[in-house]
């Protein structure tokens, strides 16, 4: 057991600037953790959207252009369900060359439908007329089902993917060879000087201005929508933490504490006393026991062992406060006081001691030696607080908590399991709910001096626990 565990009950903190690096690398983990979620999560949803919007548009198609060549565009709408499911497949958090050739698929998809002419048509249209369909609305699609999944910068990107791709489209129906000469020159002469309604009913014209208007709203719907999802993010990243703050707390405090820590406003570092009753659980001989053994087993028995005393602890409603090498320090009625709080101590002992029993039936199984526990337990007052200044831990110091460290260390010289101060048990017997049952296996000893407190202690001791 430390030393300085003993004899202030405050924990060696370690490196600061080590603390600082791990916090950090914890918030990384848990925000990377939950932007992978996000990711698969919003892909998977996009997916679905595309291929709902898919299937709504291969319905309307013949609705909007009731000819058989539109099944030409019906077919086509396969190949971006296709490229959305291959998204889906590949798709991950970070940098991927893959999935943005797979967009860049898309957009590009889009355009030459747009702006090619269909092969199975037998019209014969100034090339012109292709822009005239109002094709462009449907980049907004893809646009919005971005977001759903991809970065802000992607999104942002796909602005500028679509303004160049939509331009170089442009290009090149303008460079086409003209046609219908004869029909824009009847057309120009019944307008008469009327140059604008010329352009606007043109079947040859391109309509530069509209095409321009169309590029220059594009990217300012993709910036707004952009912004939409960096600010999204940001929220993702902020319930991350809260949801690593939670994870936190749920190392040291039991699930029903956890449940009132995030609903309560008044913060842990306001320093104060209270009544608390402090456990310290300990492995018998463990210096021996580790002397000359393979560490990986020597640290295999300490997993097992802190695995079962902080399931009692939290099953009892304790915080685990700390562990301090084969031992560990639990508090009840932290950061809270409870109704049963020395009580659910008692019970907690009770419950570490059977637990030992039952995994010592199980090395003996595995041919291992056993292993023997005791446990210490005070009941009074404590002092409660944050510690440190960059690394912050909630600290329980005071004479309670070095009593209780020295009632575990006194098991070894009476040869019992448990050691309970007098304080304990009788404030248990006032606490609702106690039955006799709950000291039934103690027996009252003659009170002990200990180190640090003026007054001898009473104790009750506790052998075995039948398990």
């Amino acid at each position: 057991m430390s030393a300085m565990a003993e004899t202030t009950g405050i924990p060696y903190s370690g490196d600061r600037r080590s603390g600082r690096t791990d916090a950090r690398q914890d918030a990384l983990k848990f925000a990377e953790a939950a932007l992978v979620d996000s990711k698969r999560e919003g892909l998977l949803l996009a997916v679905r959207a595309r291929w709902a919007a898919l299937a709504v548009t291969a319905v309307t198609l013949p609705i909007i252009n009731p000819n058989w060549d539109v099944i030409y565009y019906i077919l086509m709408l396969g190949f971006f369900a296709l490229i959305g499911w291959a998204q889906l497949k590949v798709g991950k958090v970070g940098r991927s060359p893959l999935e943005v050739f797979l967009i860049i698929c898309d957009l590009a998809l889009m355009t030459f439908l747009a702006v090619v002419p269909n092969p199975w048509s037998d019209v014969n249209w100034p090339i012109g007329m292709q822009f005239r369909f109002d094709s462009f609305i449907y980049f907004f699609i893809f646009l919005a089902t971005a977001t759903l999944a991809y970065s802000w910068r992607t999104v942002l990107a796909m602005g500028g993917w679509t303004a160049v791709l939509w331009a170089a489209a442009i290009g090149w129906a303008w460079l086409q060879p003209a046609s219908h000469a004869a029909l824009s020159a009847r057309l120009k002469e019944a307008v008469g000087a009327d140059m604008r309604l010329f352009a606007i009913i043109d079947p040859s014209s391109i309509g530069f201005g509209a095409r321009f208007q169309q590029i220059t709203v594009f990217i300012i719907v993709a910036a707004i929508l952009a912004l939409a999802v960096r600010r999204s993010n940001a929220l993702l990243i902020s319930h991350a933490g809260i949801e690593r703050e939670r994870a936190n707390l749920a190392r040291y405090f039991s699930p029903n504490v956890v449940e009132q820590l995030s609903v309560n406003d008044e913060p842990l570092t306001r320093v104060h006393t209270q009544d608390v009753a402090v456990l310290f659980a300990d492995i018998v001989g463990f210096t021996t026991y580790a002397d000359g053994r393979d560490p990986a087993e020597v640290i295999g028995t300490l997993r097992q062992f802190h695995e079962r005393m902080e399931r009692e602890v939290f099953r009892h409603g304790g915080t685990l406060d700390k562990y301090l090498g084969d031992g560990l320090m639990a508090t009840f009625g932290t950061p809270f006081t409870g109704d049963s709080d020395a009580l659910n101590a008692l019970r907690c002992a009770r419950g570490m001691i059977a637990s030992i029993d039952e995994l010592n039936r199980e090395r003996r199984c595995r041919n291992e030696p056993p292993i023997q526990a005791s446990v210490g337990l005070h009941y009074g007052e404590v002092v409660l607080g944050d510690i440190g200044l960059n690394r912050l831990e909630f600290a329980v110091i005071g004479t309670t908590v070095n009593a209780a460290s020295r009632l575990e260390a006194l098991t070894r010289e009476l040869g019992c399991a448990i050691i309970v101060s007098d304080a304990l048990v009788q404030r248990a017997r006032t606490e609702a709910g106690y039955s006799d049952e709950d000291f039934a296996a103690l027996v009252e000893r003659p009170a002990q001096s200990v180190r640090g407190l003026e007054q001898p202690v009473g104790i009750w001791t506790c052998a075995a626990v039948a398990s």
